[in-house]
């Protein structure tokens, strides 16, 4: 049995609400058509800024999964700035809560950017539904430790273990 298979026994989606960002109608339904293969029953969708901190504000969403490109002429908005509401603001109600980026733009620039954000797990599009799956599973099966570095509140942004003998610079998040 593949590791992929083991995670998919483990993970019941059916139990999990989620919030897909994504502008692109289309690109949308996409993705809710691929978590509903997963047996997700509890998907709302946004495409903007503003109707997806309305959503994440009722408290009811365990996962996002959001688009980093989004119809910015409504305030100027864009992926990156949800995910920075979600860690970082009063009135997010689930700082910790798992966050997949996605988008076109798969260079390093935008992985590091996204990852310096507080992004869980980033997927390239176009992707596929194994490589989607793979992120989403990721995510919430081994959920990498919160913590918080001077500005920074999200998850441990090293995904290796690594003999480090010096002190100890990073603090757990409570």
């Amino acid at each position: 049995m593949s590791a992929d298979m083991a995670d998919h026994e483990r993970i019941d989606f059916s139990k999990i609400s989620f919030l897909v960002v994504e502008p692109n109608r289309l690109m949308g339904q996409m993705v809710r058509d691929v978590l509903q293969m997963l047996d997700a029953q509890y998907i709302d969708r946004a495409r903007d800024f503003e109707t997806a901190v309305n959503v994440l504000r009722m408290g009811r969403t365990d996962m996002m999964i959001t688009e980093w490109a989004l119809n910015q002429e409504k305030l100027g908005r864009d992926g990156m700035d949800i995910v920075h509401w979600v860690r970082n603001d009063g009135g997010s109600p689930n700082r910790m809560m798992p966050i997949v980026m996605m988008t076109a733009n798969s260079e390093e620039e935008y992985v590091c950017r996204a990852r310096d954000c507080g992004v869980s797990e980033f997927v390239a599009k176009p992707y596929t539904v194994n490589g989607f799956y793979t992120r989403l599973a990721s995510a919430i099966a081994r959920p990498r430790q919160f913590v918080r570095i001077g500005e920074y509140f999200g998850p441990d942004r090293r995904r290796r273990k690594v003999d480090y003998a010096g002190p100890e610079r990073r603090v757990e998040a409570v």
